[in-house]
């Protein structure tokens, strides 16, 4: 069964290597292959695939149960590709700069559910440079979904082949990852959403985040770094007017300074209604220049569908209404039965 597990992970097919299934798969397994093998395709299917001009594509997923979550191909870089994926279908947190936050939790999703997303975005993207990263920045707060995506970390750490420190934990801060994460067999990379170095603000952004203030998310976050020697990658949504001032400069140098991280600096992904904009290009890389210069290493990012309006949660809402459809979509023709 390891083999038929690593086989799907790793999208190659069942019959991959010197020996045919049937010299060494047991008689029950054998007969149970095909059953097995659909059982496995019909966790996600590809809806839609939404490419952008930075070699990304914005990946519209058909669980078994009809809905709907969003996968994200990265771009490819000297090392590999990866996929983001997502680990709930809709979001209990609640930001307010989020579209996938708006529509509240509908439900979890399964670690073979999140697995799968993997397995298809292999088999969109083969070869062994195709899939080398994975990261939970999907639809979906992980910490709330925490056996199964622990479940599904293992799982891509051994039988997925995929490197444990490619394998990158996204969340808002919840004791209980802090608490988690160093017990894995496979230990991730930490991302930490953080948005602002203010508690209040922080509140008003992420009402349903636990409530931990920004300074006691980063010494959690700091020793799990220092065990793991991964260095914690800090994400913030630059939101024009909110948190893009001199004042959160000097507090995210106060925060980090000497730390084992790395700032994220990612312009917002405008989201219809939300009364939020994303500052300037050249104000954005003027604070990665600030941060840089003081010995925050920080990089200056575009969240990836930008060009298509298709950041998170955004596919999946126009799916839900088809009288607003996304521009370059490719639809995908349903596989034969």
């Amino acid at each position: 069964m390891q083999r038929v597990l690593r086989h799907w992970a790793q999208a190659h097919a069942h019959d991959r290597g010197a020996h045919a299934p049937e010299h060494f798969y047991p008689k029950a397994l054998l007969e149970a292959l095909p059953a097995l093998r659909e059982e496995l395709a019909g966790l996600a299917r590809l809806h839609a695939s939404h490419p952008g001009e930075d070699g990304s594509a914005r990946l519209l997923v058909r669980l078994g149960d009809g809905q709907m979550v969003e996968s994200v191909l990265l771009p490819m870089g000297p090392k590999g590709g990866g996929v983001c994926v997502s680990t709930q279908v809709g979001c209990a947190v609640g930001c307010r700069f989020c579209m996938t936050g708006q529509g509240g939790l509908v439900r979890q999703l399964g670690s073979a559910e999140i697995v799968a997303q993997v397995a298809l975005a292999r088999q969109q993207r083969p070869g062994l440079k195709g899939v080398r990263r994975v990261v939970f920045m999907g639809m979906g707060e992980p910490a709330h979904n925490l056996d199964e995506v622990m479940d599904a970390i293992e799982l891509l750490g051994t039988a997925g082949n995929i490197g444990h420190k490619e394998l990158v934990f996204s969340t808002v801060g919840d004791l209980r990852v802090f608490e988690r994460l160093p017990q894995g067999r496979v230990k991730p990379a930490l991302a930490l959403s953080l948005h602002t170095t203010r508690p209040e603000l922080r509140a008003d952004l992420l009402p349903r985040a636990p409530a931990l203030a920004p300074a006691e998310l980063v010494r959690l976050a700091e020793d799990y770094a220092q065990a793991t020697q991964y260095p914690i990658q800090y994400q913030w949504t630059l939101l024009e007017g909110v948190n893009d001032g001199d004042d959160e400069l000097e507090g995210i140098a106060a925060l980090l300074t000497g730390k084992y991280a790395m700032m994220n600096l990612i312009p917002f992904n405008s989201v219809e209604g939300s009364g939020f904009r994303r500052p300037s290009w050249e104000r954005a890389a003027e604070m990665a220049r600030w941060l840089n210069q003081r010995g925050v290493l920080t990089r200056l990012r575009r969240s990836a569908g930008q060009d298509v309006d298709a950041g998170c949660g955004q596919l999946r809402a126009r799916a839900e209404r088809p009288q607003r459809p996304a521009r370059r979509v490719i639809e995908v023709q349903p596989a034969a039965d």
